[in-house]
């Protein structure tokens, strides 16, 4: 029921650890530049997959050795083929598998005796395809793993890296260099994001087709371009994430380093249906998805567009210092919509300092704006766009910096390109633009792109850049938080659940679990269970009065639908007819319920009402949830996610990020809530959740927080195992 220790491991084991561990990572860099590639099933047909990959690895400018793999054919665009990857005379560190999928199983024994690094596995019809296929798959991944290999897919489009250069995919066309790397669930996909990418000269550093991820995960990419500089920024289309854990470490260290920017499709709430608490029905799939990658600091966004005019912006712009936007603009319209576009995303237009706008009114027409945004008008030529960026960037209450062009009768489209590219040769704040048109602004266009500057064709896309460079640089500034250990009773917490699997209940009543959560330090009431009216009278006398009586059952879990409860009891006799009451309507609704007793519990005085609660999801583990309470949670699903473990700012952050946020500040002259008193219990459920795996749902619901310095207690709570 607790943590297992972990075990002990000889140093022969450790060693042997360290080695595989060491072929891994050479397995993952083979699949960028390695020293010599296989294709097998290279074939003489120029229609065919194998011919078409073979004819990329070549006019991609890899440096290293080609050898196309047929036993059919004793040449092969000109390059001398074999029947075998063993047949090969020198080493081969990675092999291209593009065979029918009952031949490549034999391939990949081929490779793993050949001492071949690592295989990217072109062919379908494996996992995807059904349990025949997901055999087949497994048997491929044993067979590497014995050997140290790594396997990207099966069922990819394959790897592209423009610096070694290598093209070992089946895209159309070599993208040109630049920092983005772009990892992609679906391959299709791919191939569209490099064709459409061409047209806007947007380039990559590296591309990967995961395909089915039997081995090779966007996490283990990560962790292999945590310290590669030819990666500025990772873009990502991902549908699901096999290794949840790897995921959460992977992301933190690779966004400390550079930003990762994640398209996740496939917003889902099937993970609900099962639930049985309050907590399970709000915790959908989605839920932990988003708490993943707010606590990892990963960027998500909502659509392929804004997936790459981030990764553009993070690839060519520095962080800047804070949320500010300056907008210079020629129009007024484009201007406005801007401005809304960076309230929405929570950046901040400064006026300019008094001396700004001094130099400003020199240098405009008195009819234009010097306020922010800077409107110069549209009659403005390239010389008045550079007259004022050179007076913006003097302003110390300058941040980012948003240059918007219409073409108009007077402007000078790529001489005001010119212009904002030599001021972002002298800025350290980002610099981003916007020409809108099409034809008319196309050589402007250009000249941006040559210059390392962004161009988006609507403002509010530019704003959207901005913010995402904004909110990374905010994370990056965050302190990491510390997840606390407090002193508790774990023993009286496995006694509990060691006795819930020993009668067969997976869900524990209010009763059993107030003594999981009191042996963890979070407050509940005075309570007892009675087993007869007479004991639940003496029990209220002992507590004092008012009182709550509810049911205790293993088979009720909405007690108050059952007639289960009763509150507000004044005196004994209260007690005692409240007893008889509870008995009697539960026995008619749920005759064959196994009752316990009733819990006598003192009531407790009233405040806001919260809730707290887990829930196990499968791919990240325990998801904490905190938000208001009581009966209308589910209808008004005011909550906010983390996953487990929290750390101390993780904890606060939740209890400012609800709609409801302002309730708990104070208002209409209540006094504010102890928020303290929230944070550790949301930080204690956490420490439950850590100690105690088992744990699949827990509500504490609802949670009455107190004013300042006056904590909170859990009225009521339930839990529940998992099986």
């Amino acid at each position: 029921m607790v943590l297992d220790h972990a075990p002990v491991v000889s140093a022969n084991t450790r060693t042997s650890i360290n080695q595989r561990a060491g072929r891994a990572k050479r397995g993952l860099q083979a699949l960028f530049a390695p020293g010599a590639v296989a294709v097998v099933g290279a074939s003489r047909d120029p229609t065919k997959l194998g011919s078409l990959i073979l004819r990329n690895i070549r006019r991609s400018g890899f440096p290293g050795p080609v050898y196309p793999i047929n036993p059919r054919a004793r040449q092969i665009q000109g390059l001398p083929a074999y029947p075998r990857v063993t047949a090969v005379p020198g080493p081969v560190d990675l092999a291209v598998v593009v065979v029918p999928r009952d031949a490549v199983l034999p391939v990949i024994e081929d490779c793993a005796a050949r001492g071949t690094l690592a295989a990217i596995i072109i062919t379908a019809g494996f996992r995807e395809s059904g349990p025949v296929g997901a055999a087949a798959e497994e048997a491929l991944v044993q067979v590497a793993r014995a050997a140290g290999m790594r396997i990207l897919g099966p069922n990819c489009l394959g790897v592209i890296d423009t610096l070694t250069p290598l093209n070992a995919s089946f895209a159309a066309r070599m993208p040109m260099p630049n920092g983005i790397a772009l990892v992609s669930q679906s391959g299709a996909l791919g191939t569209a994001i490099l064709d459409w990418s061409a047209a806007r000269q947007l380039g990559f550093s590296k591309f990967v087709s995961l395909g089915n991820e039997a081995d090779i995960t966007e996490s283990d990419l990560l962790d292999l371009w945590e310290t590669d500089e030819s990666v500025r920024v990772a873009a990502a289309y991902l549908e699901a994430i096999p290794d949840g854990g790897h995921f959460r470490t992977a992301a933190c260290r690779f966004n400390r380093r550079r930003p990762l920017v994640v398209l996740k499709a496939g917003r889902t709430e099937a993970g609900a249906r099962a639930a049985t608490s309050h907590t399970g029905a709000l915790a959908g799939s989605d839920a932990a998805y988003a708490a993943a990658f707010h606590q990892t600091g990963t960027l998500r966004v909502d659509t392929l567009e804004a997936l790459f005019d981030a990764a553009l912006a993070f690839s060519t712009q520095p962080l800047p210092e804070g949320r500010g936007l300056t907008i210079v603009t020629n129009a007024g319209g484009p201007a406005v919509v801007a401005t809304d576009a960076a309230s929405a995303e929570g950046l901040t237009l400064a006026p300019p300092g008094e001396r700004t706008r001094q130099r400003l009114r020199s240098i405009l027409p008195s009819s234009a704006s010097i306020t922010n945004p800077i409107d110069i008008l549209g009659d403005a030529d390239a010389r008045r766009y550079r007259q004022v960026l050179e007076v913006v960037q003097a302003d110390p209450a300058t941040g980012a910096i948003l240059t918007i062009l219409t073409p108009q009768l007077k402007t000078e489209v790529e001489e005001t390109a010119g212009v904002i590219a030599a001021a972002r040769a002298e800025e350290s704040r980002p610099i981003v633009a916007s020409f809108m048109g099409g034809p008319g602004v196309r050589s402007g266009v250009d000249l941006l792109a040559r210059s390392g500057i962004p161009n988006y064709p609507f403002p509010e896309r530019a704003v959207g850049a901005l913010a995402a460079l904004a909110r990374y640089a905010d994370w990056r500034r965050r302190p990491p938080g510390e997840v606390r250990r407090f002193t508790v009773d774990r023993e009286r917490v496995a006694a509990v659940l060691m006795e819930a699997r020993r009668q067969g209940w997976s869900t524990l009543d209010a009763y059993h679990t107030a003594a999981v959560v009191a042996a963890y330090g979070i407050p509940v009431p005075r309570g007892d269970l009675a087993r007869d009216a007479e004991e639940a009278a003496r029990l209220a006398s002992a507590i004092g009065f008012p009182v709550v009586l509810k049911v205790v059952s293993p088979d009720i879990i909405h007690k108050s639908e059952v007639g289960g409860v009763r509150t507000g009891l004044g005196t004994a006799e209260d007690v005692r007819r409240a007893f008889t009451e509870i008995k009697a309507a539960v026995s008619r609704k749920v005759p064959t319920a196994r009752i316990e007793g009733i819990a006598v519990w003192a009531m407790a005085p009233p405040g806001i009402e919260t809730i707290v609660g887990l829930a196990l999801d499968p791919t990240f583990g325990h998801l904490l949830l905190f938000g208001l309470g009581g009966i209308h949670v589910e209808i008004l699903r005011d909550v906010t996610y983390r996953l487990v473990p929290v750390t101390d700012l993780d904890a606060e952050e939740m209890t400012r990020e609800i709609r409801a946020a302002p309730v708990l500040a104070g208002t209409r002259g209540q006094p504010p809530a102890d928020r303290a008193a929230i944070t550790a219990v949301i930080e204690r459920v956490s420490q439950l959740a850590v100690d105690f795996p088992v744990i699949r749902e827990l509500d504490l619901n609802p949670l009455i927080v107190y004013p300042e310095h006056h904590g909170a207690v859990a009225v009521d709570a339930r839990l529940t195992l998992s099986v």
